[in-house]
C-alpha cells in the first residue's frame, strides 16, 4: 500500500510545475507521513515591513505536503484531490527555508485525513493544517 517513495519524489519535484517552480523537496518519505523542504526564496516574502512568509506559500507547502502523505497511504492505482484544507497561522514565517511535516489521520476507502506542521529553524511551530484528500481511480 502506498506509493513507492522514488515515484512520489519524482510527481512532487518534477511533475507538478508550480512544484518545481517553487523548489520543494522530499525530504522525509515513510507510510502515512511525509515532509517537505521549501528553500527560502526571496519572493516568499508577503509583509517586507517584519519581513515574512506570505501565506500562500504556506498553505501550498501545506496542501502539497499533506497530499504527498496521502499518497503514501494509497494504492498506486489512485490519486487523490483535496476537498478541504484549513490553515492556522500561529507565527510569522521568517525568512528561511521551512519544512512540513504531514502525518495521516485516518485513511478511508474514499476519504484521507491529514494534519500537517510547518516549521522553521527550531520546534516552534509557524503554521498548522489539517486537510482532506478525496481518493479516486488514477486516469493513467
Amino acid at each position: 500500500m502506498g506509493w513507492a517513495e522514488e515515484t512520489v519524489r519524482s510527481f512532487m519535484e518534477e511533475k507538478i510545475p508550480f512544484n518545481l517552480h517553487l523548489g520543494m523537496k522530499l525530504a522525509h518519505y515513510a507510510p502515512g507521513e511525509v515532509h517537505l523542504l521549501l528553500p527560502f526564496q526571496p519572493s516568499f516574502i508577503g509583509d517586507p515591513r517584519r519581513p515574512a512568509l506570505h501565506g500562500g506559500v504556506l498553505s501550498t507547502l501545506i496542501d502539497t505536503c499533506g497530499g504527498a502523505a496521502a499518497m503514501s497511504a494509497i494504492d498506486e492505482g489512485e490519486m487523490v484531490s483535496t476537498v478541504d484544507l484549513r490553515v492556522d497561522y500561529l507565527r510569522p514565517g521568517p525568512p528561511t527555508d521551512i519544512t512540513a511535516k504531514a502525518t495521516v489521520i485516518r485513511r478511508g476507502n474514499r476519504v484521507c485525513l491529514t494534519e500537517i506542521d510547518v516549521v522553521a529553524d527550531g520546534p516552534d511551530i509557524i503554521a498548522k493544517g489539517r486537510a482532506a484528500y478525496n481518493i479516486v481511480a488514477s486516469r493513467g
